[in-house]
Order: structure tokens, then sequence, then C-alpha cells
């Protein structure tokens, strides 16, 4: 594990910005592979909706993670905000903020966002998974303490280890890797059955929001309840799967509508 991988001079080189750029760009690179099969032609726009939206998801999960789990820290050291590397990224501000600007972005190219979603869902879900990655190389989105021999003991720079010492921590970073990768596979599986429109979509939402839920129980960064009884991200998790769900059943049924006409 080593947040600095080598140095220019006295400029570290950090694994933490080397594999989010990793992330952005083969979760890009798989979603031209998706969208040039499809054969609508939209793989013509995507390394445009990989740029846009990689860059403001980047600052999405910066922003949702200070002003909804940090701000108490970060309203008195506003020079530090956009410093990524103390740890601090919120997966889902990433996501709502980049799938936002890259829909904006087809929207005024005239392109089918929702179909686009569809194409989408399994790269970003790969992209996730390898940000996830870059968060065990940097010590961040750690897991609570284990009690036990088993788990993870940080080195001394990291946020992990200046949060619980070297105390072995459960894997959470890992293990949400390796789940958003099974999310992947079965988003790529559902796409080979008759689903409607958008469906696939609000599927990788419900599976990865079932899947970050039961995750914050192993997470140790944050410990704090909303309202005494979740996680904020649990809270989170819960009303985009009711939100995806809902929208799930929309799509089916109007796509059994549409069918019979």
């Amino acid at each position: 594990m080593h947040q600095y991988l080598f140095y220019i001079g006295d400029f570290p080189i950090r694994a933490y910005g080397v594999i989010l750029s990793c992330a952005i760009i083969l979760s890009t690179g798989v979603g031209y592979f998706f969208a040039k099969v499809d054969g609508r032609g939209y793989d013509e726009h995507l390394i445009d909706i990989g740029l846009i939206g990689g860059f403001f998801g980047l600052l999405g999960a910066r922003l949702w993670d200070v002003f909804f789990f940090d701000w108490d820290y970060y309203q008195n050291h506003l020079s530090e905000i956009l410093n990524v590397w103390q740890g601090g990224m919120a997966v889902q501000g990433g996501v709502i903020l980049g799938v936002l600007a890259g829909g904006y972005y087809a929207k005024k190219k005239n392109l089918d966002v929702v179909h686009l979603a569809d194409i989408l869902a399994p790269a970003i879900i790969l992209g996730q998974a390898i940000g996830r990655c870059a968060n065990l190389l940097n010590g961040d989105a750690f897991g609570a303490p284990t009690g036990s021999n088993f788990g993870i003991i940080y080195p001394e720079t990291t946020l992990a280890f200046r949060t619980y010492g070297a105390q072995p921590l459960f894997p959470a970073e890992v293990w949400e890797c390796q789940l958003d990768i099974v999310i992947m596979a079965l988003l790529l599986i559902f796409r080979t059955t008759n689903y409607a429109r958008g469906q696939c979509f609000c599927l990788y939402v419900m599976l990865y929001a079932a899947a970050r839920f039961f995750l914050e129980y192993l997470r140790g960064d944050y410990m704090n309840l909303a309202f005494g009884l979740l996680k904020s991200a649990q809270m989170t998790s819960v009303i985009a799967f009711v939100i995806a769900l809902i929208a799930f059943i929309y799509f089916g049924r109007r796509g059994k509508f549409n069918a019979k006409k």
C-alpha cells in the first residue's frame, strides 16, 4: 500500500490521483465499446461525456463529502476543500453530479438520455470499482475495527491510522470493489434479457444502493447517525433504492403498454 508512487522533484505523484484517472479513462473506454456495439452512433460523443461526467463526478463526490460529512472542519479550512488526497470523496455525490452533467450534454446533443444511461450503467459501476482501489491505496473509506487479528493495518501516514491506530480494520473498500464487479456482471446479464428502456440504469442504482447500505455497517470513517437511526450514506441509499424501484416498475409498465400499441 503506497500513497506516493514516486516524486518529480518535490512534487509527489499520488496513487490516489493516478488510480482515479484510470477509473475515468477505463470506464469511458468500456462505455465507448458498449455504445459502439449499440450501433446508434452514440460512441461519437462518449469521450466528451466521459470527460465531462468524470470531472463533475469528482467535483460532486468531493463537495458532497465536504458539505454533508465534514463541514464542521472545512468551514474553518476553506483552502483545503479541494485537497481530495486528505480523504473524503462521497460516491453518491459523484454519481449524481456526474450523471446529471453527462445527461445534460447528451440532451444538448439530442441523444436519448434514458437509453444512454442503460448503455453506460455497467461502465459507471466499473469506474466505481476502480475508484475503490484508489481509496485502499490512500487509506480512506476504511472499515471499523474488527476486534480480532483479521483486517487491514494501514500505514502511519493514512487517515485510517490517524483514526484507529494500528488496529486491524474491516476491508470495506475492498469488499465494495468486489461487489461493484459483481453488480457489473449482473447488469451485463440483465442486458441480455428483454428489459424495458430505463430499467438497466434503475437496476444499477438499486443494486449499488443495497450493497452500500449493508457495507456501511462495516465502515469506520463516518459513525454519526442521521436522526439517530442510520448513517447518512444509508439514508441516501434507502431513498435512492425506493426511487429507482418505482422508476423500474414505471419503465416496465410503460414498455409493456407501448408493446401493445
